[in-house]
């Protein structure tokens, strides 16, 4: 299942500014509606990851962050702000060059990014979503499929993102991208065994 189209309209960042409620993201002027309020699951699995990061991080030059955070990928170089027609809130990421970040979030693409699958995001974000990140150069993206406990790594090689490699979610996964960085699994795993319950 997709995510809802707001409208039939092509939108841009001042307009993403101007919504009330914005639970949407901008992918190529297309906004879609996000879910309101994640499942427990979900953010078991993201704050564990932004924890696990933050604490791996401490005094190196890259950030990590959480959702809701801005990213505006440009579609041409020094495109004004406004007119950024794609926005996107990945649930975990990490931002090497300080460069990119500012009082709204992120402008440019992180470096690694992480995203929760759920029934309403899953074709979005492994299709959709894959396909952007690919674009706009992210260097590693994660996909953790909560359910079958795997994940689906994808790594940036020239301009294209190599074949995928699924492992399971146990022991500890090496980020490739930053430096001495090691996502632990079995400890969150243990605190999952109702995973079918909230699907």
């Amino acid at each position: 299942m997709g995510l809802a189209l707001k409208d039939t309209v092509h939108h841009n960042y001042a307009d993403y500014l101007q919504w009330a409620d914005n639970n949407y993201e901008l992918i190529d002027g297309e906004a879609y509606f996000m879910a309101p309020a994640p499942n427990i699951e979900h953010q078991e699995v993201v704050g564990d990851i932004y924890f696990q990061l933050r604490t791996a991080l401490e005094g190196k030059k890259c950030r990590a962050f959480i959702a809701p955070i801005d990213v505006r990928l440009d579609q041409q170089q020094d495109e004004a702000n406004e007119q950024v027609n794609t926005v996107v809130q990945p649930d975990v990421l990490v931002v090497c060059n300080k460069d990119k970040l500012d009082r709204r979030g992120v402008r440019g693409a992180p470096d690694w990014v992480l995203e929760v699958l759920s029934p309403a995001t899953a074709s979005h974000d492994q299709i959709k979503k894959r396909d952007l990140y690919e674009r706009h150069g992210v260097r590693e993206y994660w996909l953790v499929h909560p359910v079958d406990k795997v994940l689906t790594i994808y790594l940036l090689e020239g301009k294209e993102f190599s074949k995928p490699r699924v492992v399971e979610l146990s022991g500890a996964t090496a980020i490739t991208v930053l430096d001495n960085v090691l996502i632990q699994w079995d400890e969150l795993v243990t605190r999952l065994p109702f995973a079918e319950d909230l699907y």
